[in-house]
């Protein structure tokens, strides 16, 4: 278990780097929010979390039946990693924060679906303005805020289900 990165791991450098190169500006494993997101874009209060796929339990149902070994801590251990992914994006979205998680296949797999996404949530307008020294959703935005089950996959939902 020593062995395992939780910071700087090759799926986060791939993603950091190449949103990077389109010359999005952000902090790496940001320590001042809830959940410490392995990219976060402050201004914009936009977390993104680059989440292992066995680590974080992607295809959980399916996965599970594949480990042979130490069943019950594993199980113990993936659940509760999935658990503190749901409470992590709660906690941030009720702080006002966008959470986008990304699987490390995804990463892999479709790096320039991934640095669209997210120079798209980057790049459009706040999703929250000032009033009384306080964040409230802005008025054009309010209908995209309730109607969550509409919103593009690669948002996080209430259940802390990952796209895919």
């Amino acid at each position: 278990m020593q062995a395992v990165k939780c910071k700087n791991t090759k799926i986060e450098t791939t993603l950091a780097k190449a949103l990077w190169s389109k010359g999005l500006r952000y902090r790496r494993n940001y320590t001042k929010i809830d959940g410490k997101p392995d990219i976060v874009f402050v201004k914009k209060r936009v977390a993104v979390f680059c989440d292992g796929d066995y680590w974080h339990g992607k295809d959980w149902e399916t996965a599970k039946k594949q480990i042979k070994s130490n069943r019950e801590f594993w199980y113990k251990k993936i659940e509760g990693n999935m658990e503190r992914d749901r409470k992590v994006n709660r906690l941030l979205k009720e702080k006002g924060w966008t959470v986008l998680r990304f699987w490390g296949s995804e990463i892999k797999k479709n790096l320039d679906d991934c640095v669209r996404k997210v120079e798209d949530v980057v790049n459009s307008p706040s999703l929250y303005g000032k009033k009384d020294g306080r964040k409230y959703p802005v008025d054009y935005k309010d209908a995209l805020i309730a109607a969550e089950p509409e919103r593009p996959s690669y948002f996080s939902d209430s259940e802390g289900k990952h796209s895919s």
